[in-house]
């Protein structure tokens, strides 16, 4: 009986995205990376126009199905997996992850504190005249 990782027979099966050979994907997984897309953007179409559920989980649910394209996306289009050779291309990913976070939540917080500290517009307007 032969072990199921044996030198002699090395395993066929990888992870979805994982690239066999050449500087890019198969068709098969870019197949079923634009099968997976389109499915997904389908979906959350279809919520948006329906009122299947409330205001609050509708955008509940296109935000888990924005995530899961954006997973889509990274593992079938451009091929980021936690290979060993792959480390530079998940650091660069996650250093982009962390500035966009900065930038939306600093950009929130200034709009939140200018919010604040607005003059009322009704005291605005009789400044006016």
């Amino acid at each position: 009986m032969t072990d199921y990782l044996s030198p002699q027979e090395p395993a066929t099966e990888k992870a979805p995205g994982i690239r066999t050979g050449g500087g890019h994907g198969t068709w098969h997984g870019y197949l079923i990376g634009y099968l997976s897309a389109a499915f997904l953007t389908t979906a959350a179409f279809i919520l948006a126009i329906n009122d299947w559920m409330t205001p609050a989980s509708i955008l509940a649910a296109v935000s888990v199905l924005a995530v899961a394209q954006m997973l889509v996306h990274l593992i079938f289009f451009l091929h980021i997996n936690t290979a060993p050779e792959q480390r530079t291309n998940i650091l660069a990913f996650a250093a982009t992850l962390l500035i966009i976070f900065i930038v939306v939540v600093g950009s929130l917080w200034i709009m939140s504190h200018l919010h604040h500290n607005m003059m009322p517009m009704n005291i605005l307007m009789k400044m006016q005249r």
